[in-house]
Order: C-alpha cells, then sequence, then structure tokens
C-alpha cells in the first residue's frame, strides 16, 4: 500500500454523496490529528462541506454538524420538503450552524495559504463551475449551498445571481480538474466501495422539471454514465500507481438521506481507519 506523500503538485478530491459523506469526515479528522495538508483541496456537495471545515482546522466540527447534531435537530427529510421545498433544513445548516450552533472559524480560512475549490452545476449551461472563495462569508456560503442542492429535492441557488444546483451532477469526482491544475499527486476520498456502479443509461427527467434549463436537464440525464466514467478513470490511475483512493472496504449501507446516528458513526470511524492506513 502506497503511504500519502505531500508534494508541491499534492491534491485532495473529496467526493458527495450526502449523509454518506460522514465517512470523508473520518478521513479529514485523521488527517488533521495527523497535521496533514494539501496545496490544493477540491470538494463536491457534502465533499464541499466537510471541506471546509478541513480548511479552517475545525477538527471534529463536521462529524459534530453530521451526526451529534442530527439527533437534535432532525434536518432531513420529507417534513421540510413539504414545508420548505427542501428535503433538508438549509437555514439550519447554513446559517445557524455556522454563525451560531457550530461557528465556522472564517478567519482560519482566509489565512490558510492552501488552495480551496468547491463544484457546482450552472444550470444555464449544465456545465460545472468551480469556485475558490475565501474572504467573503456571505460567498462563501452561497457557493456551498449551491454545490450541496440536489435536483429534485432542492431549490435551486444562486451564486453571483446565476442559478446553479449540486456539483456533483456534472463533476462528480472532479480529477481532471487538479489535474488540469498541475496537481498530478492526487488522493481520492470516494464514498462508495470499489466496483461500484451507477445504472448506466440515460434517466428520464419528467417534462416540468427544469424546463428553463435544457442542458441540465441533459446533464442530469447524463450524469449516471458520466459518473462511470469519472470511476473507471480512477481505477486505472489507482492500479497504474498513479494516485491514492480513500474508500470504503465493503458496501455501503448508509443511504444519501440516512437518520440512523449509529450508522453515521460507523461509517465515520471506518473513514479514520482508512485514512490511518495510508498514514
Amino acid at each position: 500500500m502506497n503511504k500519502i506523500t505531500i508534494t508541491p503538485q499534492s491534491g485532495l478530491i473529496l467526493e458527495g454523496g450526502g449523509m454518506r459523506g460522514v465517512f470523508t469526515s473520518g478521513v479529514l479528522d485523521c488527517f488533521m490529528d495527523h497535521g496533514i495538508r494539501f496545496p490544493y483541496t477540491i470538494g463536491v456537495s457534502a465533499g464541499a462541506c466537510n471541506g471546509l471545515s478541513y480548511m479552517s482546522g475545525q477538527r471534529g466540527r463536521a462529524k459534530y454538524s453530521n451526526i451529534d447534531m442530527l439527533d437534535k435537530y432532525h434536518f432531513i427529510g420529507v417534513k421540510h420538503l413539504i414545508t420548505k421545498g427542501n428535503i433538508m433544513d438549509f437555514d439550519l445548516m447554513f446559517h445557524e450552524f455556522p454563525e451560531r450552533i457550530i461557528p465556522y472559524d472564517y478567519a482560519a480560512y482566509a489565512k490558510c495559504t492552501e488552495e480551496y475549490e468547491m463544484v457546482t452545476t450552472n444550470c444555464y449551461t449544465g456545465k460545472p463551475c468551480y469556485y475558490n472563495e475565501k474572504y467573503n462569508p456571505h460567498r462563501i456560503i452561497e457557493i456551498v449551498k449551491a454545490s450541496s442542492s440536489l435536483p429534485f429535492v432542492c431549490p435551486i441557488a444562486y451564486v453571483d445571481g446565476t442559478p446553479m444546483l449540486d456539483g456533483g451532477i456534472t463533476d462528480s469526482i472532479p480529477l481532471l480538474r487538479a489535474r488540469e491544475l498541475g496537481y498530478n499527486n492526487n488522493v481520492v476520498v470516494l464514498t462508495r466501495n470499489k466496483g461500484y456502479r451507477k445504472e448506466d443509461k440515460i434517466s428520464k427527467i419528467p417534462p416540468f422539471f427544469y424546463c428553463k434549463y435544457p442542458e441540465l436537464r441533459q446533464a442530469i440525464a447524463s450524469r449516471n454514465m458520466m459518473y462511470n466514467r469519472q470511476i473507471a478513470m480512477v481505477e486505472e490511475l489507482e492500479d497504474r500507481g498513479e494516485l491514492i483512493v480513500i474508500r470504503p472496504t465493503q458496501p455501503i449501507t448508509v443511504s444519501r438521506m440516512e437518520k440512523d446516528t449509529s450508522k453515521l458513526l460507523d461509517l465515520y470511524n471506518q473513514g479514520y481507519q482508512a485514512a490511518h492506513a495510508f498514514i
């Protein structure tokens, strides 16, 4: 097994996956416990949320907000979809949490010398957008909220007035983005076990969804095939020894909207141990 070696060309790529992202929380807490920092990190959706706490050096914050606070605030569920048009309580998650309940250290993030990008999907173009905002707290929240806005169950979000949705629609595992920027010594954190693939076919989108955004509809319809191509590339480069992949070793029983905190804690611990094996 290769061990993590940080060079000026090292990048860290964080997949999304909703509540499966607690695996990534465990990985990042392990990195923080061992002082491991990457010159470049990029996160998608739940990976973008977890990555923010990693960049500010707030060890345990992502775990606390995703697991400990879930029992108390129940911020995921159909009731939120009915009352707020969103499967998740974004007011709580992106305002109450970072401003009051689990304050985010914007000053520490602004001072960190490493580069951090978050991925969104532009509804007009159906293409990924990459943002590296460090200094404007309001815009940071706009971006991470957009990156986490799942199609169909979350409202469209806006960054600089442009409609956006979940970055995982168009770039679920942004390894190519890291390589294009010159980061070729990469660690990829996945939230599915090796060999996992989505159903490899075009998805049918009901005509009343996103009718104003035909390019977005096309991106959502072809998302599964895009994801499978990215996974195949990751596995090929991993087999050639060109990158390190940290992933769950067993098929995941945690759902994207999982509410069972015992399952979530177990997956967090799996992430911590999986990362430790590469240190």
